[in-house]
């Protein structure tokens, strides 16, 4: 297949919806020579942080020598983005070669393999291929029956859990916990950010049930971090430790070289002086977004552009937002999962608009305040990168 036809190939499987669980990742990485059995790992799950703590991981490896894979989810414009060895994404031509390996050892079976299990697949395929000296891998949703869950790592990372994706994991934090604690295997290392009790309780009986060590980290990282916000500082904390918890040969000079260069998109990302973008959907990561906003910009509030998905809490998100809000623009998100700017709009307690695109809500912001604040979705994030430039203004149509 070419890139194009891989990819086609590969977006198809979307259809097939979201199914946990773990037989047929393990089938497809058999069908490819079983590359999970051959590489080193650090997995991580939780429900927020999780790509802002592989990104400073992989960033510390790199800075330590160790040729590093890094997997996460979803992408923001480049499916690509999502499999990368030491910062480089995997180019269309070993995409479409990987991809058609799949297929073919795929073509027999009597039913089709997700997009992620397949994108996993691919993923763990070519870190083997490259000669990856350790990879770290973030879990797309849960934990225990997650498509990379299939891996036995150096050490588990737990970033902080949340109420997010309740309709897969279940309803209150207990029970999202046990789906993430899941990636906790026998004897292996587990540290943790800090958890709200019920949380903590299940991943410290997890740890016991599988005679696995677990801390808990707690205190702010001392230096610098590139990425804005005292979150940040939280997250990079659990990074150090989760290093040292590996094994792996990490030294403080090569670990402060990381974390003071890390860079992850849509994360308080600024393009120019006027735009900020940050992918903080649910309750906890919003809670994150407006302290950040704080910090760096005070009392100055913001035109806040905002999409959201239907199963998303967005009637909390907004209420949190308006602490820093001057107006809202709504917009739809690209997915069919998207809430309609109308059922937004009818929320806020602010003055707000509502838009049919992304591109008009923009224009319209950057006429009405000097700072405007992308949020609410991943996706929107992942188009509104796409029709800006680095400066922060709307690229030609």
């Amino acid at each position: 297949m070419t890139y194009q036809q891989a990819l086609d190939w590969l977006n198809g499987t979307q259809f097939t919806g979201i199914k946990l669980g773990l037989e047929n990742t393990r089938l497809l990485l058999a069908g490819v020579g079983n590359p999970e059995r051959h590489l080193r790992f650090i997995h991580v799950a939780g429900t927020n942080g999780k790509g802002s703590v592989c990104a400073m991981l992989a960033a510390c490896l790199q800075a330590s020598g160790y040729k590093t894979g890094l997997y996460t989810s979803p992408h923001l414009i480049d499916f690509r983005e999502r499999i990368r060895v030491d910062g480089i994404m995997i180019s269309q031509v070993e995409t479409a070669a990987g991809l058609t390996r799949l297929r073919d050892a795929t073509a027999e079976w009597d039913h089709q393999p997700t997009f992620f299990e397949l994108s996993t697949a691919l993923a763990l395929d070519h870190f083997e291929l490259s000669g990856c000296d350790v990879v770290v891998l973030e879990t797309g949703m849960g934990g225990r029956l997650d498509s990379t869950n299939v891996v036995t790592p150096l050490v588990s990372v737990i970033t902080p859990i949340a109420m997010d994706h309740m309709l897969w994991l279940g309803d209150d934090i207990a029970k999202i916990a046990a789906e993430k604690a899941g990636i906790i295997k026998p004897g292996i290392p587990v540290v943790s950010s800090p958890q709200r009790p019920p949380a903590e309780q299940v991943l410290r009986a997890r740890a016991d049930e599988c005679g696995s060590s677990i801390r808990f980290v707690d205190e702010p990282y001392p230096a610098e971090v590139a990425l804005d916000g005292g979150h940040q500082l939280l997250n990079a904390t659990l990074a150090v430790a989760a290093l040292k918890d590996s094994g792996l040969s990490c030294d403080a000079d090569a670990i402060a070289k990381g974390l003071a260069a890390v860079k992850w998109p849509a994360r308080f990302q600024r393009l120019g002086d006027r735009i900020i973008i940050d992918g903080a959907h649910n309750e906890h990561s919003v809670d994150a977004l407006v302290s950040t906003w704080n910090e760096v910009f005070g009392d100055e509030r913001a035109c806040i552009v905002f999409g959201a998905l239907k199963d998303k809490n967005y009637t909390s998100m907004l209420q949190t937002l308006e602490k820093i809000g001057h107006r809202f623009f709504f917009v739809p998100v690209r997915s069919e999962r998207s809430e309609t700017p109308a059922a937004l709009g009818a929320l806020a307690s602010l003055p707000s608009d509502e838009f049919h695109d992304l591109r008009a809500a923009l224009t319209a912001a950057l006429a009405d305040t000097p700072r405007v604040l992308i949020a609410g979705s991943l996706f929107l994030c992942g188009e509104a990168l796409g029709i800006l430039d680095e400066r922060g203004q709307l690229r030609p149509l």
